[in-house]
């Protein structure tokens, strides 16, 4: 029997999402910030992405391939998958749950011991709800086990009553509540095959005589260069790899949680580091990896060391990554050019001195000032990620904001409406700020959410210097992505401002109407162009067992 089929993302039904998160009141700032990544096309919301699929269709290229967001491994199964194989459990994995159906369903015909669900992107149950109900109905005897950063999250931000719904609906037999999950994992397939209760395992709810039982929670720690990728159980990688060396982060800004629920920061070493990319680079197809460390370039020191190899080593890969602007200097972008990077994430947050300390980011304007020209000249693409909203802010430090993007014109921007979220440190001190409300749903002493989302909707309508990146089904790898498909990056470029300029037309209507056929036929223009070969190569997440 085999021991688990670890389940990727669901992409789930996109129009849907759009009508859930509509349900809130299409006044609401979670979906003004959806509506500003699809346009209404044929009576249908379409993402950048999803365009491109159609159009491939009607160009008669010969498949029904997605162009897809998430068409690479999902690095969650990579890791997961080797820490079950090094514990002598086997295992299958289902990429991606859409594309996968047909397969999922065979393998489920043999009637695994359980199924793993990941839920890394997730902020709705409801992904989880339909991989659960696909599981019941093609094999009711395997136990379904959820964990991951939803389950984690709900954990600490619901009280037990209200958390418990969310467990019902969800529909599972097991819910892992660590950050980090995968011992604990092991366990419960170890209580599993002995048919014992699962009574005692740490970090782990379930279900017994019809009620939730709780185990007491421990900080699960499992160290990297312990748990090390096993690439050779992984066929096809297909061109795109993530990968990770360290693990959580080692600052503390007062609008993020992640290092409080991931620990203390740890990293690889130099000679690990090479090891892996060495196992990567013996899969051939492989052209393109996404270094998801969040401060992949902290200590200094270390990340010279990891490119002085790349260089010398010469990979021949392509590579995006986080980059904190604050820890780099010359050297060291150009080191990066010189080893194979295209494209970083700033977090840059604000352009105002004033909001940066209030976030107690360690940069400030002057760092963004010198890195992304440098970046930009060296040939790497930059994005800058913005928060717009947070407690302090006003319209003079957006106006801060603007003239950071108007100087140092970074590739591509995209500012969010600031998220309320009560596991991060700015929340201890809401009273200060006057701080009503959550989530989406926020008001404090300068502005409230509604002004914010009305200033995010004046940036994207009114900021040239800049391509606003619609960041629901496009991420700045998809711009990648797309280039190793056949599009140069000025055309991905012309391609992101003709969906933006479709999207604007639908800008503060209370109800969406279909895009003009002139936008149409500007998008269709930008997107004309012959897919290399690339474009036909093995998909990642075929079932192998």
């Amino acid at each position: 029997m085999l021991d688990c089929v670890i389940v990727g993302h669901n992409d789930g039904d996109f129009p849907t999402q759009v009508e859930m998160v509509a349900g809130m009141g299409r006044d609401s700032g979670a979906y003004r910030d959806l509506s500003l990544a699809f346009m209404q096309w044929e009576g249908v919301p379409t993402r950048a992405l999803d365009f491109l699929t159609r159009k491939r269709v009607v160009d008669g290229y010969g498949d029904d391939r997605r162009y897809h967001n998430l068409e690479m491994l999902w690095p969650t199964i990579t890791y997961l998958g080797s820490f079950l194989h090094r514990h002598g459990y086997s295992f299958d994995y289902v990429n991606l749950f859409q594309d996968e159906k047909e397969r999922f369903a065979a393998v489920l015909a043999d009637e695994p011991l359980s199924v793993a669900v990941t839920t890394t992107l997730y902020v709705m149950p409801d992904p989880a709800v339909e991989v659960v109900r696909f599981v019941r109905e093609h094999s009711p005897k395997t136990k379904v086990i959820v964990g991951g950063p939803f389950v984690a999250n709900y954990a600490r931000q619901s009280s037990r009553p209200a958390f418990s719904q969310v467990l019902n609906l969800v529909g599972a037999d097991v819910y892992v509540v660590s950050s980090e999950g995968e011992n604990t994992l092991v366990n419960v397939l170890a209580a599993l095959r002995e048919g014992k209760s699962l009574r005692g395992i740490p970090n782990v709810i379930f279900r017994e005589n019809g009620e939730w039982v709780f185990n007491d929670e421990e900080i699960e720690r499992n160290p990297l260069e312990q748990n090390m990728v096993d690439y050779s159980l992984f066929s096809p990688l297909g061109n795109f790899v993530t990968l990770r060396t360290a693990k959580s982060c080692p600052f503390s800004c007062s609008f993020c949680g992640f290092p409080a629920r991931s620990g203390k920061y740890v990293y690889l070493q130099t000679e690990l580091v090479e090891l892996e990319l060495d196992r990567i680079r013996e899969h051939t197809s492989v052209t393109n990896l996404t270094i998801i460390d969040d401060t992949v370039n902290v200590p200094k020191v270390r990340f010279k060391e990891i490119l002085r190899m790349m260089i010398r080593k010469n990979y021949g890969f392509r590579w995006n990554s986080f980059y904190r602007s604050d820890h780099g200097d010359d050297e060291t972008i150009e080191l990066m050019a010189e080893a194979g990077c295209e494209g970083v994430f700033l977090g840059v947050e604000s352009g105002s001195d004033q909001m940066l300390k209030a976030m107690n980011k360690t940069a400030r304007r002057r760092d963004y000032l010198r890195a992304i020209p440098r970046l930009r000249q060296v040939g790497i693409v930059t994005h800058a990620n913005l928060i717009i909203g947070f407690p302090g802010e006003t319209r003079e430090t957006v106006d801060e904001t603007r003239s950071l993007l108007a100087e140092a014109q970074p590739d591509f921007f995209r500012p969010q409406l600031w998220y309320a979220d009560p596991i991060t440190p700015i929340w201890e001190r809401r009273a200060e700020f006057d701080v009503s409300g959550s989530m989406f749903n926020w008001r404090h002493r300068t502005m409230t959410a509604g002004q914010a989302a009305d200033v995010i909707d004046d940036m994207f309508l009114n900021t040239r210097e800049s391509i606003w990146l619609p960041q629901s089904g496009f991420e700045l790898w998809s711009v990648f992505y797309l280039m190793r498909r056949g599009m140069a990056l000025d055309q991905v470029k012309q391609y992101v401002r003709a969906f933006n300029d479709a999207v604007a037309e639908n800008v503060g209507r209370s109800t969406p109407v279909d895009v003009s056929a002139a936008a149409v036929n500007r998008l269709i223009e930008s997107a004309t162009f012959e897919p290399n070969g690339a474009d036909r190569a093995p998909l990642p997440g075929a079932i192998t067992a």
